[in-house]
């Protein structure tokens, strides 16, 4: 499993996430994959666009995972 750092922030917003990591090319296509319940945070579907995502959760999309750390 992958890891995503926060640095010195205290959360991304779920949709920054997955076009931080290149799961998505595009905000819009971020926000659309988010909307049909593609995307999981702790084994729940997330529908939340900007959904903040903190410390120690799982992010879930397209058969890639991450964990957040902090």
């Amino acid at each position: 499993m992958a890891t995503f750092s926060l640095g010195k922030f205290p959360h991304v917003e779920l949709c920054d996430l997955l076009k931080l990591e290149g799961w998505a090319e595009s905000g819009a296509q971020a926000k659309a994959c988010i909307a049909d319940g593609l995307v999981a945070v702790d084994g729940q579907i997330e529908t939340r666009k900007r959904c903040k995502i903190v410390s120690g959760q799982t992010v879930v999309f397209a058969g890639q995972s991450i964990s957040v750390i902090p």
